[in-house]
């Protein structure tokens, strides 16, 4: 059994440089992820949720404060972190089944156990029969799927998923969606979640963080307390979805207040 580790975030403070002006992008941000824990980062456009993500995959190491799992810092990319993003960026040159596979390229795991690996996660995102297909083949959220089980393949400690849901329409989102939450409590990993989408955050998460607008600070964490499997009607839903929009409109000036309006904030 891999063993699972929680995430530390400490006193992480990022500056960026432009037109030889420092730019404040993330301030004192202090969080903790806890093992096989699903938490969402939602803010408006610009206040550093995706710089953060960044920094915990380890593609970006010129920061203040500590990131750690464990007791380990982290300090570049590692196999323990799995990464999907918005754009599926699958190699269009590539089968399914190959661009699964670049994801154990560090692996020490033999060809035929390679193979037996990329199979079992095909089969976990519901694409068994689709290993020979390529990526202009597939419909979005197909592809999409198959950027989850490259980020999964190498079985991380935890999953980073950087708006992997904004560019799919409705019905395509919430169906993944529901994948996600299937494959996160059959792999028992650690989930972080970037996300506009209050609705999402809500439905997905454990524990939500809010982010001010630049320089982006934790403004709340808040607590989901709903049981799974989630009621997008209900009434607790709406009074916690109420609560983050009333939060993300303090912390974001200009935010629509309007529920109806505050889908996408």
């Amino acid at each position: 059994m891999k063993r699972r580790r929680a995430l530390h975030i400490r006193n992480v403070t990022k500056y960026f440089e432009v037109d030889e002006e420092p730019l404040h992008v993330l301030d004192d941000v202090s969080f903790t992820v806890h093992p096989g824990e699903f938490v969402s980062i939602l803010g408006a456009s610009g206040c550093g949720k995706s710089t953060l993500l960044r920094l915990i995959v380890g593609l970006d190491d010129d920061y203040r404060g500590e990131i750690l799992l464990g007791d380990e810092p982290v300090r570049g990319t590692s196999l323990d972190r799995g990464v999907v993003f918005q754009d599926h960026r699958l190699l269009p040159w590539l089968t399914v089944e190959d661009n699964v596979g670049l994801g154990l390229q560090n692996s020490p795991l033999s060809k035929v156990d390679r193979k037996r690996v990329v199979q079992e996660h095909l089969d976990l995102v519901g694409l068994n029969g689709f290993e020979k297909v390529y990526p202009y083949q597939l419909s979005g959220g197909m592809a999409q799927r198959v950027a989850i089980a490259r980020g999964l393949v190498n079985r991380p400690e935890i999953l980073l998923l950087d708006e992997p849901l904004g560019a799919l329409d409705a019905i395509t989102r919430i169906n993944l969606q529901e994948e996600i939450l299937r494959i996160w409590k059959t792999e028992g990993i650690s989930n972080i979640l970037v996300t506009h989408d209050v609705e999402e955050a809500i439905y997905l998460s454990d524990r939500i963080v809010i982010l001010d607008r630049r320089p982006g600070r934790i403004k709340k964490i808040l607590k989901v307390n709903l049981s799974r499997p989630r009621d997008r009607v209900s009434h607790a839903f709406a009074d916690i979805k109420r609560e983050l929009i009333e939060e993300l409109a303090i912390a974001n000036p200009g935010a629509p207040a309007d529920p109806s309006l505050a889908r996408n904030i």
